[in-house]
């Protein structure tokens, strides 16, 4: 996901909607819509406190989450000046944009309209007092048309109450009444949406106590060290989001036709419930459609942040947003872990400190247990349905990473490399070589048989539903040979054989999506079929079939396991090769070794590692990762290497001053 630099970002989404009347059938024939720029504001006051810029290569997406769920960012990071506001919408009317209400969007989606060039839509969140006393005389005066979500609970606040969202409690003076949502309503300029009942905040999610979003969490309980089930976690967004609705129709008169998700958290399960219940439109924050372009579930919203002055509303809409660029760290989570809690919790503090400095923009983070070194897994890092769990340490680590870092965390996964507790059901998943050819190195499982990809299938299934993850990076484990015995179900070495792994992959990556349907995927590349595209056969792996594939390849440019006698000129050999495929360079991180592992494990110098990352740059590389980091021996060197690799060195020449 491309970062934001700035606290304020506008992008263009194509999304579809549903008309009112719409029914389930209705869904697959609706037309796509033209592009239209979805806004989100929260509060609107007069007074707004000194503005907090997002740092260059910070995500605004992963720190949009309130204090109790873990963010850093104080609630002025939120707000808007009711001046700046105004600002805003003249600037919009001034300079030819169109605001549209929700029911256009329903009509062009149905068909049965057409939207007018740059579209606007504004929503607001939260159910704030702010949205009636500044927000609404301001969409009476323009003419424009808003959508407005509340959280029922807040709006049912007690006069006791207090709500923790901010950098103050907020009290019952702090929201909306039902009687001024009706009147903003009835004006026609207003449209109210459900923000759900009681479901903005973060619910406990793992045993060292993170507080993850609760429209995406099954709930950890301590006192029976065990875990919301599915079917506990959707009674519970049921009966929430019925609630909300069936409040909202109560007192509006009108049941809401749109959610918007807090914090923009969302599953699968959740929309399909929100659905089911008459909110066929949903919203979501980010730069990107989940879902395709006739969809209108989890339409991205563009988060106003930092009380966004018009210069940054103009700046933005006439400046494409940098391509990111990728700076990954590969980490094991083997080194996180340790038996004594105290010593684990030192671990982890190392690693976000480091990675923080490093100024990386994503992680590669072990999902499995491999302290042997045998890349293969007989145990994991999350709660699953099928091999022992060693600790449920990646949810934690994946969370502080996202919130405390602002970086994407990719899992780290085997496709293939899986040890089965049962040794008789192993022995017979394993693929064996042929007769005569040499013994497989790791083991993996036969993936033309059934039952091998329904237990992968359920792990990556369980890996999602636990796990706040942005992506996965599937292993090197997922090679299939020639000399493998692999069953009549089998294609024939060469492209076929390829995409058969990639279909397989695409299947993960299927079952990962019900709980997280925004995930992006990665997957390890060997060298030696980009170097020698012959060699297909050899791995059924394919650098253009994997640019079609995955949204990233995480290429293993590592000239010590390749036992490269030359490194410059074998790294320079590759680069050339990779340019030579059409848009490779823009999706392909080249991912360096920092331990030679032939050489009795010795550590590569950093020194070394940087004149290989300057070697690659100056080639055209754009997209850099290391493996492994080892922050308890600081390997590689942060100080050494962090000039060369950190993202926010790596910006677009005069960016802050073309602002």
């Amino acid at each position: 996901m491309k970062s934001l630099l700035v606290c304020l970002a506008l992008i263009f989404v194509c999304a579809g909607a549903l008309a009112q009347s719409a029914s389930a059938a209705d869904v697959s024939t609706a037309s796509p819509l033209p592009d239209v720029v979805v806004l989100c504001y929260h509060d609107v006051r007069d007074q707004v406190g000194i503005r907090q810029m997002l740092k260059p290569g910070q995500n605004a997406t992963s720190d949009i989450v309130a204090p109790g769920v873990g963010s850093t960012l104080d609630a002025e990071q939120f707000t808007t000046s009711t001046r700046n506001l105004a600002g805003h919408f003249d600037w919009l009317r001034s300079h030819g944009y169109h605001v549209i209400s929700l029911q256009q969007l329903i009509d062009a989606r149905s068909g049965r309209g057409a939207l007018p060039d740059k579209s606007v839509l504004l929503t607001f969140d939260d159910g704030l007092r702010s949205a009636y006393t500044n927000v609404f005389p301001l969409l009476k005066a323009y003419k424009f048309p808003a959508v407005m979500a509340v959280v029922g609970a807040w709006t049912d606040l007690p006069d006791d109450g207090r709500v923790d969202n901010g950098a103050r409690p907020l009290t019952r003076e702090d929201f909306a009444t039902w009687d001024e949502l009706r009147e903003m309503q009835d004006s026609g300029l207003v449209e109210i949406a459900s923000h759900t009942f009681n479901q903005h905040h973060g619910i406990l999610a793992n045993p060292q106590g993170n507080l993850i979003p609760a429209v995406v969490t099954h709930e950890y309980r301590p006192l029976t060290h065990d875990y919301e089930s599915d079917e506990e976690y959707i009674a519970r967004l049921r009966a929430d989001l019925a609630r909300n609705s069936d409040e909202i129709r109560e007192k509006l008169g009108r049941a809401p036709r749109a959610i918007m998700w807090p914090y923009g958290e969302y599953s699968r399960v959740s929309d399909e419930i929100a659905a089911s219940l008459g909110m066929s439109v949903s919203f979501t924050l980010g730069d990107q459609i989940h879902y395709t372009k006739a969809s209108m579930h989890a339409i991205p919203r563009i988060l106003m942040m930092s009380n966004a002055t018009v210069g940054d509303l103009t700046w933005e809409l006439r400046q494409p947003t940098p391509d990111a660029i990728i700076r990954a760290v590969q980490v094991d989570l083997d080194y996180i872990y340790d038996p004594d809690p105290r010593q684990q919790e030192r671990n982890l503090g190392l690693l976000l400190d480091r990675i923080q400095a490093m100024g990386a923009t994503q992680v590669w983070l072990q999902a499995f247990a491999d302290p042997d070194g045998e890349d293969s897994a007989a145990a994991v890092y999350f709660p699953n349905h099928l091999l022992p769990m060693r600790a449920d340490l990646f949810s934690r680590v994946a969370w502080q990473l996202r919130t405390r870092c602002g970086v994407e965390v990719y899992a780290w996964m085997p496709v293939l490399g899986w040890r089965l507790p049962d040794a008789a059901q192993q022995s017979r998943l394993q693929i064996h070589p042929r007769p005569g050819a040499a013994p497989e190195n790791p083991v993996r499982l036969n993936p033309f048989l059934p039952e091998t990809r329904k237990i992968v299938d359920e792990l990556y299934e369980d890996l999602a539903r636990s796990s706040p993850l942005s992506g996965i990076l599937f292993h090197d484990d997922a090679v299939l040979r020639d000399t493998d015995e692999l069953g009549e179900a089998a294609p024939p070495p060469g492209p076929e054989r390829t995409q058969a792994l990639i279909e397989f992959t695409g299947e993960l990556k299927a079952h990962a999506q019900r709980w997280r349907p925004a995930v992006k995927t990665a997957r390890n590349l060997f060298a030696e079929p980009v170097l020698d595209p012959g060699s297909e056969a050899w791995y059924a792996q394919s650098l253009p079939a994997f640019l079609k594939a995955y949204d990233e390849v995480a290429l293993m440019a590592m000239p010590g396991m390749e036992n490269a006698s030359h490194p410059n000129q074998w790294l320079l050999k590759l680069a050339t090769k990779v340019s030579a495929v059409p848009d490779a360079m823009d999706r392909t991180v080249f991912e360096l070794q920092t331990v030679d592992w032939k050489n009795h494990d010795q550590l590569i110098a950093t020194s070394e590692l940087v004149r290989q990352m300057r070697l690659l740059q100056d080639h055209g590389v754009r997209h850099l990762g290391y493996y492994p980091d080892d922050f308890a021996k600081n390997n590689p060197k942060l100080d050494v290497l962090k000039p060369e690799f950190s993202a926010s060195d790596a910006l677009p020449p005069n960016y802050e001053e073309s602002r």
